[in-house]
């Protein structure tokens, strides 16, 4: 019992060792409040959005698109019909998008489309045409202002500018809520922190801008892991790519509402997470050396650390727990420092929560009560990862496609 006791403490300490930065994190992104950048010269971009069966939704993302204040002249839509069966091209084409077919049942995922997309764009009209690409999933729905604002820091220097990524469907379910959580943590407090610390900011699937400078550096997009955003991130931290974030820039993304849907994306970004472990650790471990250790370090703990902690202590204790039942020994003490660690671990996502829902109050989309209930839920979102990332460890993934509503509710509330 007690050499139990003292590796439940180590894995403590080990864990706190790892994510204490994040609380600075806090206070940095908090510290005052995202500035206000001034007007800036238009820059000519490129809308990039792979589209696989999304007739239901692709409308409302284009729709939006069409209302931006950046003139038009200077932003061309381009959709990637990638093995499509349904009238995604059709509806695309007549919404005003460039649209382009792709049928390849070898090369699958967003990675070789979003290659495909950029490729054929650069050979129609040349590889200098764009200053920037913006990618973007179909659920999604922008601000008006979007290309606006985030053109503001692009003219900054940056290589790429990651957004604020908000969910439109909050307040649908517990578990869209935990995962709009998430994505916000992401945008308003880590990446606004790691931007005014000069660190990597990630990069989280969709609502991001890369410039032509740095595709033309990479040879397109070359990212074809389970989770191609996150190699995208990782690729950036260890080959100096300039990052930046737009906290003005805002999009909704629509989250997952069913139990399936959101295992199956749970298990695709953590068995993606290990792929990307392996592809970069080597890398990411020496540039903690160098003059990137923090961005680095900070990169190497947005991968898989906190999952593989969490299993450890999980498993270790349950295996104390049978082989100690076995032999007949008293358990109740193992029972209350299991209890004792979940209860630790809730209570510190709750505070987390408790903050981020006050501070972004207005911005999230649900009613008043379902708000302050979804503080207490996020934390069992978190702890939802826990077996998917056990699972990961030994199950094959592929990419599955996520059921979507169709209903553009980003600017509703419930």
């Amino acid at each position: 019992m007690q050499v139990l006791s003292i590796i439940n403490i180590c894995l403590g300490a080990i864990f706190l060792l790892c994510y204490f930065y994040q609380l600075v994190y806090i206070l940095v992104a908090y510290c005052k409040k995202p500035d206000v950048l001034p007007d800036a010269k238009p820059s000519k971009i490129a809308i990039l959005i792979a589209a696989r069966n999304e007739s239901k939704v692709i409308h409302n993302l284009l729709g939006s698109l069409d209302k931006q204040d950046y003139p038009k002249e200077f932003y061309q839509v381009y959709v990637v019909a990638d093995n499509c069966t349904d009238n995604t091209a059709e509806i695309a084409n007549n919404l005003g998008a460039r649209v382009y077919e792709r049928f390849n049942n070898v090369e699958k995922g967003k990675g070789y489309a979003v290659d495909y997309l950029i490729k054929s764009i650069e050979r129609d009209l040349g590889e200098d045409f764009y200053d920037a690409y913006i990618i973007f999933d179909a659920d999604n729905v922008v601000e008006p202002n979007y290309l606006t604002e985030i053109n503001k820091t692009f003219a900054k220097g940056y290589d790429v500018v990651t957004s604020y990524r908000n969910a439109s469907n909050y307040g649908a379910s517990w578990r869209a809520a935990g995962q709009g959580m998430y994505f916000i943590r992401d945008s308003r407090i880590l990446n606004l922190a790691r931007m005014r610390l000069g660190t990597n900011t990630f990069v989280a699937g969709t609502g991001f801008l890369f410039s032509r400078e740095l595709c033309k550096r990479y040879g397109g997009w070359p990212f074809h892991c389970l989770t191609e955003d996150g190699e995208f991130t990782m690729h950036n931290a260890v080959n100096d790519a300039k990052t930046g974030y737009c906290n003005s820039a805002m999009f909704y993304d629509e989250q997952a509402t069913k139990v399936k849907d959101s295992w199956n994306q749970q298990l695709r970004w953590c068995k993606g997470g290990l792929q990307i472990f392996r592809k970069y650790l080597p890398q990411l471990i020496k540039g903690i050396f160098s003059r990137k250790c923090l961005s680095c370090f900070d990169m190497t703990m947005c991968l898989t650390p906190a999952y593989v902690l969490s299993i450890t202590a999980v498993v270790i204790n349950v295996v104390a727990f049978v082989i100690l039942s076995i032999l007949g020994n008293n358990v109740f003490h193992i029972l209350i420092n299991m209890c004792w660690m979940g209860l630790a671990a809730y209570f510190g996502l709750l505070a987390f929560s408790l903050a981020l829902t006050i501070s972004e109050w207005k911005v999230l989309r649900g009613s008043a009560g379902k708000k302050i209930l979804y503080i207490f839920t996020f934390p069992l979102f978190i702890f939802s990862f826990i077996p998917a990332a056990f699972v990961a460890l030994f199950k094959k993934v592929e990419w599955k496609a996520i059921s979507h509503s169709g209903e553009d509710s980003a600017t509703k509330k419930d």
